[in-house]
């Protein structure tokens, strides 16, 4: 009887040690398995601010494969450079490049972006950075900055000197609605 449970024992307990060899012999020993944690836990991840700061120090590149036509280059002479004050205490300050005829560096903040005229059918003045995918809109009454990366203007409201005395203008003198019709030819 007693060989019996022996034998029952020594059944059961081999597929488990047949388990815990197969196991043993899939891990590496126990002190390389120490340095492979410790190699994963000396590894560094920079925070994405850091990243941002370095990238916002960094010049921008003014190498693009752009080119642009007489039209754009005609836009780009409307185009109001200087520093626009915009709502909530934010500015855009927008420079000519020096290098590139008809290109702009618009700064927002620490992030700039190099933009180019881009024709518009509706007569706004548009700059496009493809790169960054940023966009600058400038109206007669009111300039915006809009990332079209993340989908959401990031300055609004922006008025250089002109632009606020179009908007005084409108406001004396409101233009007429699309519905009221044109005026008739004057004689």
């Amino acid at each position: 009887m007693k060989k019996i449970a022996l034998i029952a024992a020594v059944a059961l307990a081999l597929p488990a040690l047949a388990q815990n060899a197969a196991d043993s012999a899939a891990k590496p020993p126990l002190k390389e398995r120490a340095k492979s944690t410790a190699k994963n836990v000396t590894q560094k991840v920079v925070p994405k601010r850091v990243i941002k700061k370095v990238e916002e120090t960094k010049p921008i590149s003014e190498e693009t494969d752009v080119v642009l036509t007489p039209e754009d280059l005609a836009v780009a002479q409307r185009v109001l450079t200087g520093t626009i004050k915009c709502e909530l205490g934010a500015s855009v300050k927008i420079d000519a490049s020096e290098k590139k005829q008809g290109f702009f560096i618009v700064t927002h903040g620490t992030t700039r972006y190099f933009m180019h005229p881009v024709n518009s059918r509706t007569g706004a003045i548009r700059l496009e950075d493809p790169r960054a995918e940023a966009m600058w809109l400038q109206l007669g009454n009111k300039s915006m900055l809009m990332s079209q990366k993340q989908g959401l203007r990031l300055a609004d409201e922006c008025q250089a000197t002109e632009q606020a005395l179009m908007a005084e203008d409108m406001k004396k003198n409101p233009p007429k609605s699309l519905f009221e019709g044109a005026d008739a030819p004057k004689r």
